[in-house]
């Protein structure tokens, strides 16, 4: 029997915002990450990964299991780039950055049920996710991070301190973010919150997801 497909618009969450990482996840597959970020109670998982390191068959595949796995715990699944994998394996939504396709025509591609998440890096920025549609916005890097080659420098906590102030979009603030230095972000208003090698690299995920969870509530 077919799922049943989603005629709203998922709700983005507030919470802990897990993606995955394969170079980072100490030979763990995304699976087996996944599996445990969801046993500790993640919020939000984006699928993140690029070819060439992975093939998009290689791709499909993961992330139809990764959606069955979301589903059923009623993690919302987002897909990093890929509009089309999203579409075939029916994720909550895509996330985008700003040299991906436009928000508007991302759209076109993915429908008005999907959520629309773009990563930004300043006011302008910001204020242009408003215009082409974004449903979400990633604010960051706050901090220094190795995690993606293409990064951009930090931004800083004044950035996100703008971001709770003026903009009428939820976000989530991401890069740089660890268990140490969480507090800092959480104090200066942010609800939704990423951390990537903290988790995907733990000793014990489920139990570090446990763990930052309790922090951000």
């Amino acid at each position: 029997m077919d799922e049943k497909i989603p005629t709203t618009k998922p709700v983005f969450p507030s919470g802990l915002y897990g993606i995955t990482a394969d170079k980072f996840s100490r030979g763990r597959s995304n699976i087996e990450v996944a599996r445990q970020m969801i046993a500790g109670g993640i919020d939000i998982i984006q699928y993140r990964e690029k070819r060439p390191h992975m093939s998009f068959g290689e791709m499909l595949e993961e992330c139809r299991t990764l959606r069955r796995m979301t589903r059923e715990a009623g993690v919302l699944f987002i897909i990093n780039d890929y509009p089309a994998l999203a579409q075939l394996v029916d994720a909550d939504g895509v996330h985008v950055g700003q040299d991906d396709f436009p928000v508007p025509e991302v759209r076109k591609l993915i429908g008005p049920n999907k959520l629309i998440g773009l990563s930004t890096h300043g006011p302008e920025q910001a204020a242009a996710a408003v215009d082409a549609g974004a449903d979400y916005i990633g604010v960051g890097p706050i901090y220094s991070t190795q995690t993606k080659d293409d990064v951009c420098a930090p931004v800083g906590l004044g950035y996100l301190d703008y971001i709770i102030q003026r903009s009428p979009l939820p976000f989530v603030a991401i890069g740089g973010i660890k268990e140490h230095n969480l507090s800092e972000v959480l104090a200066h208003g942010a609800t939704t919150v990423c951390l990537v090698t903290e988790i995907v690299g733990a000793d014990d995920i489920a139990a570090t997801v446990r763990r930052l969870k309790a922090a951000i509530s």
